[in-house]
């Protein structure tokens, strides 16, 4: 299925996205983490696609081909980005929409679905899939994306770029040579200097230091009504046993509307790009349609 590439502005700043499957119906928003970019969802984007989604694949502010924040202290949190979320929706004319979301854009996906912070996104979200993320953090997982993502390193080449890539995003699971590759040269941006550097705006971290408390949503999480998935990478440092219990007794977990599914040999976060994955995913989406597309 043809991949194309747009630009919006959404909230005053220009927001690059990837779209596949034009056209189709029903609508899934795939959000990538934190310092990630939207090209990470392509093997997912192509998988629904194929089957009769549409999706769309932002790239959040500061992050790959969107424009970075002149406000990072003020914009780089996720009350911005559910703005952002909710501007493209009318841009685009999405009247409703399934949120997959990665670590971060698990998060900013919950605060669009809790319509707290933007009201009518509330009945814009039909369903919620949380990679590998959850309504609170663990405290040393933070610690470790903050000490790798606040600092991004510079390196002469490209191939040792990839190779900074494949240690620092191991947990990921199984990626092909060819997948490396790609998540190399997608997320990639040329220093003054020749350097090459990891794809965003280092100044994204002023997420954790002006909002401390940016990803303690509970309020959120017990405001949700939609069937949520959550997808838990068996060896993640970020999401703990002890919170998963406790989503399962709070908000829709309490409401019978949670489902969640361990993913052996993963940790933070699966990468949705392998069979299993992908399989699992398009059978939660498929199951709230009547299971009427095909999940091969």
């Amino acid at each position: 299925m043809l991949m194309t590439s747009h630009y919006v502005t959404c909230a005053d700043r220009e927001i690059h996205y990837t779209e596949w499957g034009a056209g189709q119906r029903p609508c899934v928003i795939a959000w990538h983490g934190l310092a990630r970019t939207g090209r990470d969802m392509d093997e997912l984007a192509e998988h629904l696609s194929e089957r009769g989604y549409r999706v769309i694949c932002p790239d959040t502010i500061g992050r790959g081909l969107s424009q970075w924040s002149p406000l990072p202290e003020q914009e780089y949190c996720l009350a911005f980005y559910a703005r952002i979320a909710a501007e493209l929706f009318e841009r685009l004319g999405i009247d409703e929409a399934h949120w997959v979301g990665t670590s971060m854009g698990g998060s900013i996906g919950t605060v669009c679905a809790s319509g707290l912070t933007v009201p009518h996104m509330k009945q814009r979200i039909l369903s919620l899939t949380l990679n590998d993320n959850a309504p609170q953090l663990a405290d040393v997982a933070i610690t470790r994306i903050r000490a790798y993502a606040g600092r991004p390193p510079a390196f002469a080449t490209m191939l040792e770029l990839e190779a900074f890539f494949r240690q620092v995003y191991k947990p990921y699971g199984w990626l092909s040579d060819a997948q490396w590759r790609r998540l190399t040269e997608t997320s990639t941006r040329r220093l003054n200097d020749g350097r090459v550097t990891p794809h965003y705006d280092p100044a994204m971290v002023q997420q954790f230091i002006s909002h401390p408390d940016d990803y303690s949503i509970w309020e959120h999480y017990d405001a949700i009504t939609i069937p949520v998935l959550c997808l838990h990478g068996a060896e993640s440092d970020l999401l703990l046993p002890e919170t998963l219990t406790a989503m399962h007794s709070r908000g829709p977990g309490a409401k019978g509307l949670l489902q969640v599914a361990e993913i052996a040999g993963c940790g933070h976060a699966p990468a949705l790009n392998v069979p299993d994955q992908l399989g699992r995913l398009a059978s939660f989406l498929n199951s709230l349609h009547g299971g009427s597309k095909s999940t091969r």
